[in-house]
Formats: structure tokens, C-alpha cells, sequence
């Protein structure tokens, strides 16, 4: 049977305190014991099902994170208070002082800063690759390699991570394959396809509201047991945990996530062939010319499209900056950093979401300054929103009229 993770969050029952068809939120930081002896055994994790410190586990964290798990396909899953949050623990959670990180070099601005100017300051060496030059990977690979670390569709170029021939690659090696997967959830399902550990930013598409910040980290139990185990676990000592009302908030929005993906990637595909028209220089997994789409078909869960994210190249800042005032004035959506909105959001990517990474290496991973990311939102006429974004570009004549005529 295909790994359908709608499917599987439906068919979890969770009911209320009192049989709500809602689960009931648990606004407690701390929780009381009958009997000493089981407060003891839930400090050294041996009482099963009890709850000690919201730090540690709370009930309406352990909702959401049972959704989680069950769309992964994981066994466990825990929740932070960003997607940072979830990253930086997972990441800390595996490495010492002295050890070394593989990670695709296109990837989250703050993700990148985080490994290149925050981790030396514990001695943990980070490599920059091309995630898609796989012989890259293994040349990058030494005794004190621990993780590879890599987003399932890279942030912003829109390269697709081959998690399986990645996976293969770690498990040779005994290394732990780490997977960002914010772009593309039930898309694809990295722990069905070899990944170790699976981090989201909930922010964007899992919440889809951008009225909350909050992260997930997807994996083993041991993992997660160790990561919460009150004497060394990194989240238990650190403390990103999510608060449990955005839990609650969160989960109820989980449980449209699979029709809100789809309208996403229907309507960023019919832009994207319509950028294609026009001769913009676009980038889209979901067209045949990507350089990694039949990688991601081969990878992809069906149903759900080919994702909400959108590039097109327009060579300089000046020229991106200005379109995307113009179609903010037009009603196209907001200029703003953050994806997974039920509105469009667009940003220049060198000069805000990827800025944290020096230029150098900007250029070196191809990034062009006139990069434009388009979140592609929920749209109900996508026709109308598209002759919006057209008109922009013919008062910039960034389009002739011949193709104008085209489309």
C-alpha cells in the first residue's frame, strides 16, 4: 500500500478531556503525582504516560506530535518554538566539539549562518556542497563527519535533495542523514525515503496562517528520548519547547494541510508556465526542463502537486525590488519574507531570506541578485492573479509584445 500521509493523519482518533472532537488543551507548565515514587520514575523516563514539566512533555504537545509522527512515518516526533529551534537541537543533539557537518550549501539563510558562524564557536566544522553532485558528498566525507544535513527542496534555487542515493550514502558511512522539509510537506516524506531525522518549520505550510512561529523535529524514538532526557537531552537542558496553545492551534490546521498543498502546487505550476511563456527565467521542479524534476517524481508523494515555490530570475536587486512593489500595489499579494500563506509573498532572496550568506558564496551557488521567491497562496482565480503580475511586467517591459500577444 503507497505511503499516503493524509490518510494518515485521518485516521488518528484524538478526542477532548471530555469527548470534544477537539483535543483538550493542557494550560499547565507543571503536573502533579498521587505518589512520590512515580514523580521519581518520570525523572529517569520509566513511568509511561505521565507528564512531569511542560519543558519536557506536555499533552497537547504530544497531540500535535503523534500527528506528526503519524505524517512522517516516524516513530516519534517532538515540537520547538521555531524552526530554528528544531534544526539548531537536532543538530546539537548528534554533534560534539570536533566534529564535522556535511551541508548543502543552498540553504535557509539562517540555517546557513547557524553552521558557518555560530557552530565554530564549539569547534564543529561544517563543508559546503552541491547537494545534487552526489560524488561531492562523498569526497566531503571524514572520520569526524557525523551528519549530512540538506533541505528536501533547497531554499531558494529549488534544487531537489536525492534522499535515497543521500541516505545510501550516510548509512555507508554510519553518518545521520538530516532532512529540512518546510517546502514540501506530504509531498514528500523524507523518512520514507532514508532520511534519519526530519525538521520543519511549522511557521509556513504545516500552520499555513503565519500567525504563529514554531518548528518539528520527526525521528526515532531513541532519538527523541534522548533529546528530552532530563540530564544530557539538548532540548531538555536548552528549552525551545512550543507553547501548547499554538500545539492545539497548529493541529487543527494540520488536518487541512493536504487540500491546501494542492491548491498551492496547482497554482504554482499554471505561474510557472506562464512565466515560461513570457521568457522569464524561471525556476520550477514541477516543469520538465528542471534539472531535478524527474528526481522529484520519483520521490514525490501523488496527489499533492509539485509545491507552492516559485523563482524567476531578474538579473539585478533594483529591477526585483521594483516589480515587486509594483505587485503589491496590484494586488498580487505582499512583499514579505515567510512562505506558506494563504496569500503570495514575495521577496528578493539575496538581499532578505538568504542574506546571511555572504556573497561569494551567493554567486559560487548561483544566486543572482534579481532573484525573486514567490510563495505561491490559495488563490481562487489564479488566471486573475496572473494578468495582475503580467501587467507589472509589461510596465517594466520586461516582456515583448509578441510574447505578450501569446499568452
Amino acid at each position: 500500500m503507497k505511503f499516503d500521509p493524509a490518510t494518515r493523519i485521518q485516521t488518528l482518533k484524538q478526542f477532548g478531556e471530555f469527548g470534544g472532537v477537539n483535543p483538550s488543551i493542557t494550560d499547565s507548565s507543571t503536573f502533579t503525582f498521587l505518589e512520590a515514587n512515580t514523580m521519581e520514575d518520570t525523572f529517569h523516563g520509566e513511568a509511561e504516560g505521565c507528564f512531569l514539566y511542560s519543558r519536557h512533555w506536555n499533552p497537547s504537545n504530544k497531540y500535535l506530535c503523534d500527528a506528526l509522527s503519524a505524517m512522517e512515518g516516524t516513530e516519534s516526533a517532538w515540537v520547538t518554538g521555531s524552526g530554528m529551534a528544531a534544526i539548531t537541537t537536532a543538530i546539537l543533539e548528534i554533534c560534539n566539539s570536533g566534529d564535522h557537518i556535511i551541508s548543502s550549501m543552498t540553504t535557509y539563510g539562517g540555517t546557513f549562518a547557524f553552521l558557518k558562524n555560530y557552530l565554530p564557536k564549539f569547534n564543529i566544522e561544517v563543508t559546503f556542497v552541491d547537494i545534487t553532485d552526489l560524488d561531492a558528498v562523498k569526497q566531503a566525507i571524514k572520520s569526524n563527519t557525523k551528519l549530512v544535513y540538506t533541505e528536501s527542496v533547497t531554499n531558494p534555487l529549488l534544487q531537489v535533495s536525492d534522499i535515497p542515493e543521500l541516505s545510501r550514502i550516510t548509512r555507508e558511512h554510519d553518518l545521520q542523514l538530516v532532512v529540512d522539509n518546510t517546502f514540501t510537506p506530504m509531498i514528500i516524506s523524507p523518512a520514507q525515503l532514508g532520511a534519519d531525522i526530519v525538521v520543519y518549520s511549522m511557521t509556513k505550510f504545516i500552520n499555513g496562517k503565519n500567525d504563529c512561529v514554531a518548528g518539528a523535529i520527526c525521528a526515532s524514538n531513541d532519538f527523541i528520548n534522548a533529546m528530552i532526557d532530563v540530564n544530557n537531552g539538548t532540548a531538555m537542558l536548552l528549552g525551545p519547547v512550543l507553547d501548547p496553545l499554538r500545539s492545539s492551534s497548529i493541529l487543527k490546521n494540520l488536518h487541512t494541510l493536504h487540500i491546501r498543498m494542492k491548491q498551492h502546487s496547482s497554482n504554482a505550476l499554471f505561474l510557472a508556465r506562464k512565466f515560461k511563456g513570457l521568457g522569464l527565467k524561471v525556476k520550477y521542479p514541477g516543469l520538465d526542463e528542471h534539472p531535478e524534476h524527474e528526481l522529484l517524481k520519483r520521490q514525490m508523494n501523488q496527489g499533492y502537486g509539485y509545491g507552492g515555490l516559485i523563482a524567476i530570475d531578474l538579473d539585478s536587486a533594483e529591477i526585483a525590488n521594483t516589480f515587486m512593489e509594483k505587485m503589491e500595489l496590484e494586488d498580487v499579494g505582499y512583499l514579505a519574507v515567510s512562505l506558506g500563506y494563504f496569500k503570495t509573498l514575495f521577496s528578493c532572496s539575496g538581499k532578505s531570506t538568504s542574506s546571511e550568506v555572504p556573497e561569494e558564496f551567493q554567486q559560487k551557488m548561483g544566486l543572482s541578485e534579481g532573484l525573486v521567491r514567490f510563495s505561491v497562496g490559495l488563490d481562487n482565480d489564479i488566471e486573475y492573479s496572473f494578468e495582475r503580475i503580467k501587467k507589472c511586467l509589461n510596465e517594466m517591459n520586461l516582456i515583448d509584445e509578441e510574447k505578450l500577444q501569446q499568452i
